[in-house]
């Protein structure tokens, strides 16, 4: 199992400061307008009012809504491996591979539950965006693989990539099962999700 590629989303990288602010502003503004109108009544324009730019600013960066909303579901995987690789750094070690599937698990859950947008689009699994050999769960298993191996002093390899594939897809269902059934995560079902988790890893890791 190969890392998954996934080409930007950009029709065109930021090269100046003010255009990354710009482009900043841009997804802080779809994000925002994804929790308050949805996918479908989503558009370009309602967002470059939104950012206060001027909607070509919006087309010099996306060709459309769906590669926006794609931008900001890879945005959402940058902030969230930030997230939790400040998290290990915190940990330091201590706890071992529960602990480093416990902060992978806690920092997803709240950032559906406070990162704008993210309940809607999170990774790109809700609203499918992006190419078709680029999964979303794909993207997050692989970029685990490679911040968890040397957490964990496993290569990451095919084994290792087909191994956080099956938990991600599994955490992916039960997380939004939890969320369906109380907007906040059904805790009790986080918390059998937890367990099932921990009884699958434990197999390959201890």
């Amino acid at each position: 199992m190969k890392p998954v590629p996934h080409a930007t989303s950009l029709r065109r990288a930021p090269v100046q400061r003010r255009s990354a602010e710009r482009l900043t502003r841009i997804l802080d503004a779809c994000a925002d307008l994804l929790d308050e109108v949805g996918y479908d009544a989503l558009s370009t324009r309602a967002v470059a009012l939104r950012a206060g730019v001027p909607i070509g600013s919006v087309y010099r960066f996306f060709g459309n809504k769906r590669a926006m909303v794609d931008a900001l579901a890879e945005r959402n995987l940058e902030r969230y491996t930030e997230r939790v690789t400040r998290r290990l750094a915190e940990a330091g070690g201590d706890g071992g591979w529960r602990a480093a599937m416990d902060a992978v698990l806690d920092e997803y859950l709240d950032m559906k539950r406070t990162a704008p947008g993210f309940s809607l689009v999170d990774f790109g699994n809700q609203i499918p965006v992006g190419a078709r050999y680029a999964e979303p769960n794909h993207r997050v298993a692989d970029r685990l693989s490679g911040l968890l191996s040397a957490y964990i002093d496993r290569e990451p390899d095919e084994d290792l990539r087909r191994m956080f594939l099956v938990a991600v897809e599994t955490a992916d269902t039960l997380v939004h099962l939890a969320f369906r059934m109380d907007p906040e995560g059904d805790e009790r079902i986080i918390a059998e999700a937890r367990t099932l988790l921990r009884a699958y890893l434990e197999r390959a890791l201890d």
